[in-house]
């Protein structure tokens, strides 16, 4: 097993790691105790999030030349259209986010999968085969069942930070030695 060994620079900042631990662990812990209220108050904290981008993005249209300026307005447009969505209907759009990302999922699976199977019949093996066949049912899964799947999100997502959590404050003591 590898060893966790830090550089120097870590060891001086250990207490971020510390901290984003500690703050997987306590949203991990909302997303698995109180879902649609965590899930609403991400919603809200996007819809801000992509309102301040927005207008940094119009404002870049003045200042920065490095980028042609149309494509800061648009993103610019864009962004803030979007957080004023976001914000005007943040219960809907703590729907719309699990079941997003449950599509995306799908679809990428879909893809992959097609992809390892050819994979597989131009020289990938049986390995690549099995790969692209399970990729593709768990893609279709998805595709095809988008609600329980979107249900199940702040769970998955609530466990996995949980997990992380725990790493990083793992981590976080490791580098300080």
């Amino acid at each position: 097993m590898a060893d966790l060994t830090a550089s120097g620079s870590q060891s001086s900042i250990w207490w971020v790691f510390l901290l984003e631990g500690i703050a997987s662990i306590i949203f991990g812990f909302l997303l698995i105790t109180q879902p649609a209220s965590t899930l609403v108050a991400l919603a809200i904290f996007l819809g801000f999030y992509w309102l301040f981008v927005g207008v940094l993005e119009l404002a870049r249209v003045f200042v920065d030349r490095s980028v042609p300026w149309y494509w800061s307005l648009l993103i610019g447009v864009l962004g803030i259209a979007a957080g004023l969505i976001v914000l005007r209907h943040p219960i809907f759009s703590a729907v719309v986010l699990p079941a997003a990302i449950v599509v995306w999922l799908g679809v990428l699976g879909v893809v992959i999968g097609i992809a390892a199977i050819i994979g597989a019949f131009t020289g990938g093996g049986i390995g690549s085969f099995i790969f692209g066949l399970v990729n593709l049912v768990i893609g279709a899964i998805l595709l095809f069942n988008p609600l329980p799947a979107a249900l199940a999100v702040p769970l998955v997502f609530g466990i996995l930070l949980l997990i992380q959590g725990v790493i990083l404050i793992v981590y976080a003591f490791k580098v300080r030695e």
